[in-house]
């Protein structure tokens, strides 16, 4: 007599299947146990951490790298990647700083409120501008995106220092005056950049989730030859990833300049490690194909978190910080072996 037939199999392959699922909503929401966890941490180490005034300092801080991660998030699920981020910040702010300057000493009467603007506009356009031109390189050219933003990444930083003769280029007084509330200002308690990234991080959120586009980002990203025999315009959707990116650094510096009111060659330094953390962190494939905006908005938090506490606390050197965010990337990639 045959035994009786079993469905032992398919329930095993429901447990694992189970399982996985189990692990990949744990993955989601790793991040922001994590910082629920640092915020403990930091509040038992320094009183001052969990103070209004420090809380809101963080995310202040947080804001210029958050909404550039914001764009990078598009660019490495689509399967890419920007080292230039940081150098290109940097020329954008020496470009805007060196334009306003030139329109208040000219003879023609400019209202110091259009220059502030016109600058502004500058700034935007520009990093567009450097998005498609690595979009291009990229698809048109055929080159890497590590070796397009490798080269572009030289290229900013030695333009900015050449137009600063190797020093600084600063804004005038009476437009820094004007400029300042930009970053210094408060709508209902909270500081103007925080409001900004906040609307860039729902807005991206909103475009990656719920457009036609945020799904051909992604499936480019899972398959690339797949996506385009699905009749994705491949090249097209890759373009545009680098032109929001850009368009996200324009605005992070339009928040940035004021701050200082400067910009040097050393302005943005390593500001495209802190990206590129702050988007694997969040949960990001390196790989491309999967991420999450909210994940990056949490992994940017969390790393200015990370930051904030060395500040407050002795427990190793504020120099080191860089270092901890490099191990961040390579725990994080190294946890993300085979994950597509």
């Amino acid at each position: 007599m045959q035994p009786a037939p079993t469905d032992a199999p398919t329930e095993g392959r429901g447990a694992r299947s189970a399982a996985a699922r189990f692990v990949h909503r744990l993955a989601g929401v790793g991040p922001l146990i994590g910082l629920i966890l640092l915020c403990v941490l930091g509040t038992l180490l320094n009183r001052d951490f969990a103070t209004p005034g420090n809380l809101l300092n963080v995310l202040t801080r947080t804001s210029f790298i958050g909404i550039i991660s914001v764009g990078m998030t598009f660019v490495i699920i689509s399967g890419g990647i920007d080292l230039s981020v940081g150098s290109m910040a940097a020329l954008i702010a020496g470009v805007m700083i060196w334009v306003m300057n030139t329109l208040a000493a000219s003879d023609h009467a400019f209202a110091p409120l259009a220059i502030v603007a016109i600058g502004m506009a500058i700034a935007l356009v520009l990093g567009a501008l450097f998005g498609l031109a690595h979009g291009l390189l990229i698809t048109r050219g055929r080159i890497e995106p590590f070796i397009v933003t490798l080269g572009t990444l030289g290229i900013f930083r030695a333009v900015l220092t050449w137009l600063a003769d190797g020093g600084a280029l600063t804004l005038q007084n009476n437009l820094v005056d004007l400029y300042g509330p930009v970053y210094y200002a408060s709508l209902f308690g909270i500081p103007v950049p925080v409001w900004v990234f906040a609307l860039t991080a729902a807005g991206g959120a909103l475009i990656l989730n719920r457009t036609a586009f945020g799904r051909h980002v992604q499936a480019i990203g899972s398959n690339e030859q797949v996506a385009r025999y699905a009749a994705i315009r491949v090249d097209r959707v890759k373009c545009a990833t680098y032109v929001l990116l850009g368009v996200c650094v324009g605005v992070a510096t339009v928040l940035y300049v004021p701050r200082l009111g400067s910009a040097t060659p050393t302005t943005g330094l390593l500001w495209e490690l802190e990206a590129i953390a702050a988007v694997v962190v969040g949960g990001t494939a390196l790989k491309g194909g999967e991420g999450r905006v909210a994940g990056t908005v949490v992994g940017a938090v969390l790393l200015s978190v990370i930051a904030n506490i060395l500040n407050l606390t002795s427990i190793i050197s504020v120099y080191l910080n860089a270092a901890v965010q490099g191990v961040a990337i390579i725990a994080v990639a190294f946890l993300q072996r085979g994950r597509r």
